[in-house]
Formats: C-alpha cells, structure tokens, sequence
C-alpha cells in the first residue's frame, strides 16, 4: 500500500502531524493492582513462517515486563479492543472476564507520539514498507523506498505483519502497529510514531485482531 503524503488524513481525536500530545481516552485505565495469569516467555523460539526464517529472541535479555502475557484487566472497552498505552510501552488486547494479553512495545520518538482513537482498517503479512516523504526528507538514505516500496524481509522496518491505522472518516491515519527485527528496542521510544512489537508478538497479535471498524485502537500517553 502506498504512503499518503498529506498528514492531513490524520483524523484521530488529537492533532497528531508527527507532533506529541497528551489526551487521556476515559475509561481505559487500569483499575486497582493487576497480576499475572500466564507469561509466554517460551514463544520466542526460531519460527518459519512463509518462507522466511524468524530468528529466536534472547529473550532473558529482555526486561520481563515487556514479555507477553495475559493479566488482569479492567476498562470498559469491549473485548477485541486494542489499547496503546505509550508511556508504561504497554499494548493491551482486551479478552474477556476482565483480562488483556499484555506485549511490549516500542515507540515514537519525543515529537513523534500520538494519541488518539482509531481502528484496523486491514491487516498483511509480510508487508511491504513505503516510508512517508517527511521521513525520507530527513532520511535519504529510505527515499528510494517512498516510491518503490521496500519489499517483504528479515530487515523490513514493519517486520512479520502490519495492522494499518485508519481514522473513523475512513482515512489512513499513516500509523502502524508492527513487528520489527530490532527487539532491542521494545521498552523504548525509537520509532518515528508507529507502535512496534517483537515479530514473535506480533504474529500472535495479528491472529487475535479482526480488521473492521469493530476493531477500535485507542493510544494513551
């Protein structure tokens, strides 16, 4: 899918153009203390998924927290929501009987963060990137890309799969939740605005969502 050039798609509840915010969606914090029901931490083994050959994560040299997990929960979003909470680096898929699968994340960089509601528009498995033409006037060493694309791979930036970000006027938000090779930087602020996961936890992720408007995002800093 190609990149839209204009930021003016962006139609989340804050203004977003690649500048930080700080809006606070009700209802969606947590309530009293949470505790762990299941950590995965055996999940990060070598996969072979379409062809490709996921490398295993050392993930003992992975902060525990950021590992993925199923925890208690309270919000009042409706199961099969997606919450990003960018200052605890937490994303939350709402099961169930007060519960969430927790992942780490990374995500933007200081001017980059966003916050808002959204929803996934669709989803692809080793997608292809297109960096915007903001990032490749900033970086020319991606502005091959903008146009042709940079194809499916261990080293694409969206890693195993890609969950597109669309606004409720149906536009692309030009905002992303995706795996990514560096798993190194889950826990850190190191993207240019999307939400990324480990490959392994976006793979688990990618299965749970359902693509629709049914599929709310919200982002919370």
């Amino acid at each position: 899918m190609r990149v839209r050039n204009s930021m003016l798609a962006l139609g989340l509840l804050a203004t977003v153009a690649l500048a930080g915010c700080s809006t606070t969606i009700p209802g969606t914090q947590v309530a009293g203390t949470t505790y762990t029901e299941q950590i995965f931490t055996d999940s990060y083994g070598s996969i072979k998924d379409a062809g490709y050959t996921l490398p295993a994560i050392p993930i003992n040299r992975v902060d525990k927290k950021f590992v993925r997990q199923i925890i208690s929960y309270s919000t009042n979003e409706k199961p099969g929501t997606v919450i990003v909470n960018t200052r605890e680096r937490f994303l939350y898929y709402i099961l169930p009987g007060g519960k969430a699968v927790r992942y780490g994340i990374g995500v933007g960089k200081q001017g980059f963060a966003w916050s808002g509601t959204a929803y996934v528009a669709w989803k692809q498995e080793w997608p292809t990137w297109h960096p915007p033409k903001e990032m490749a006037a900033r970086r020319p060493d991606v502005a091959r890309y903008v146009e042709a694309g940079m194809g499916p791979g261990l080293n694409n930036p969206l890693g195993a799969r890609a969950m597109y970000l669309f606004n409720e006027k149906g536009q692309d938000t030009l905002f992303r939740l995706h795996g990514t090779p560096e798993w190194n930087s889950i826990g850190t602020a190191a993207s240019s605005g999307c939400i990324r996961l480990m490959n392994q936890d976006v793979i688990d992720l990618y299965s749970r969502v359902r693509p629709g408007r049914n599929t709310k995002v919200v982002v919370i800093q």
